[in-house]
This record gives structure tokens, C-alpha cells and sequence, in this order.
């Protein structure tokens, strides 16, 4: 059976920290807002965005937006910013040549996830996704990893796939991972592995080294 490998979205294919600093910038200066707007908004969405927070950014600013409105206006804000690396784009590309499965599993939102998915480009060159409001589940549940490799695979069962993830989360990304059977791979971004975790199967520093990684892995395999 093919090789398969689960990738992260956030801050593994693209980077949403950065993102989501410049759109919070741009927000507080399209409505006029302090200094301040910009640390509390980013803190408030640093971990997830969902419609309910903006309810919360409408009410704290006194916005004269619907949630819906405020909501849909950063969903085409943060697709129109946000960029996936063409290096990474080409190494996606070069996996799936080399035989590789590859699967997107995310959580988030399914619409917001959808459009940075689509607009980056990642969507055009990966065999599934997996989001956690559709799919009921999120990361680090091992249901989640399940339904990612099924949507992948077509296959209910996933015991003997040769399956790994990749991620920059320690504990929603490679501990799930690990959890749910897969090899794992954590990009991190500069950042040391927390002590009290166990360790991942491999550390590199960005998704392109990953993906540099799985693919010596997979030639390695059938020399």
C-alpha cells in the first residue's frame, strides 16, 4: 500500500500566527480602534477563530456589523492574506508523484479552513481533508486522525497503513498522532520540545523539511 502522511494546516503549511498579526492591524485601523485592539483581538483568536467570537469582538468594540457580516469579512480577509510557500507547494507535489497519500486534518472552521485551503492551492494538490466542525471531532482525538486516514484511503479499517503526521502542536498534532498509530513529525519552528512530552519520531525546523524527509524515507523504503 501507498505511503500516507497527515499534515497540519496551521502554522505547519502556513503560517497562521503572521496572518493573523497583520489582519489584526488591518481590523483596528478599518474601524478606528486603539492600540490595544490588536493584542486583545490576536489573544482572543490566537488558538481558533469561530462566528461565536466575533460576536464578542462586536460587542466589545460596539461594531454596527452583524457577527455573520464580521465573521464572513475575516473569512475573506485571512483566505485573500494567507499563503502556503511554493516550495511547499512543490514538495506536495513531488510526494503525491512519489506515490505518497496526503491528507489535510485541521481543526477549525469549516468554511475559514476551506477557503485558506483552496486559495493557498494546498486543496488542489492533497487527496482529502479532514476539518474538525465537519468531521465532529478534533485533534488530538484519535477519531479525527481515523477519519483523515479513511477519507484518504477509502478504507474503514487503517491498521497496517504505513501512516505518519505532521505538525508543529505537541500535544494536538504528534501526541494524537502518536495516539492513533501514525509516525510522527513535528515542525518546530524554532521552538524546543516541551520536557514533559514524549518526543516525536523527527524534528525539523518547516513543512519543507518534512517533506524533504518523508520522501528520503520512502525512497529509503524500497531500496
Amino acid at each position: 500500500m501507498n505511503p500516507l502522511v497527515l499534515f497540519d494546516l496551521d502554522n505547519t503549511l502556513v503560517d497562521r500566527k503572521l496572518t493573523l498579526v497583520e489582519w489584526a492591524a488591518s481590523f483596528r485601523e478599518r474601524h478606528g480602534l486603539d492600540a490595544a485592539a490588536e493584542s486583545w483581538l490576536f489573544a482572543l483568536l490566537a488558538d481558533r477563530a469561530t462566528p461565536a467570537h466575533f460576536a464578542e469582538v462586536r460587542d466589545r468594540f460596539g461594531l454596527p456589523e452583524s457577527t455573520d457580516a464580521l465573521w464572513n469579512r475575516y473569512c475573506a480577509d485571512i483566505a485573500a492574506a494567507v499563503t502556503c510557500p511554493p516550495d511547499v507547494l512543490a514538495g506536495l507535489e513531488e510526494l503525491r508523484a512519489a506515490g505518497w497519500r496526503i491528507g489535510v486534518a485541521t481543526n477549525g472552521a469549516t468554511d475559514i479552513q476551506r477557503a485558506k485551503l483552496r486559495t493557498t492551492g494546498i486543496a488542489d494538490r492533497v487527496d482529502a481533508v479532514c476539518i474538525s466542525e465537519e468531521a465532529g471531532a478534533r485533534k488530538p482525538e484519535p477519531v479525527m486522525f481515523h477519519e483523515a486516514i479513511r477519507r484518504c484511503t477509502n478504507k474503514h479499517d487503517h491498521h497496517g497503513i504505513d501512516g505518519w503526521m505532521v505538525g508543529d502542536n505537541p500535544v494536538n498534532d504528534i501526541g494524537g498522532g502518536r495516539a492513533s498509530g501514525l509516525c510522527t513529525v513535528w515542525v518546530s519552528r524554532g521552538l524546543a520540545w516541551p520536557d514533559n512530552l514524549p518526543g516525536p519520531d523527527h524534528h525539523v525546523p518547516d513543512a519543507r523539511s518534512a517533506i524533504d524527509l518523508l520522501a528520503a524515507l520512502g525512497r529509503a523504503s524500497v531500496v
